[in-house]
């Protein structure tokens, strides 16, 4: 396998678990939409969901990022 090979591969693994990030972080504040939480309580849950997600985007973002490298260098 060449550099190139192992790079995609790399990359799409950690794109693939930032997609999964994303899913999980829709989840989760779906359920805390659902769960009638006071406003106050549900703001601050939000808060914490929203710097989940901004991990989970930059993790998809980097390995896309490791996938254009290694088509460029292919």
């Amino acid at each position: 396998m060449s550099l190139a090979t192992l790079l995609i591969w790399a990359g799409s693994a950690v794109t693939l678990g930032g997609i999964v990030g994303l899913i999980a972080v829709v989840v989760h504040v779906a359920r805390l939409r659902r769960a009638g939480l006071a406003e106050a309580d549900l703001r601050r849950a939000l808060q914490k969901a929203v710097a989940w997600n901004m991990g989970a985007l930059f993790l998809s973002v980097i390995g896309l990022m490791l996938v254009v490298i290694a088509i460029s260098l292919g």
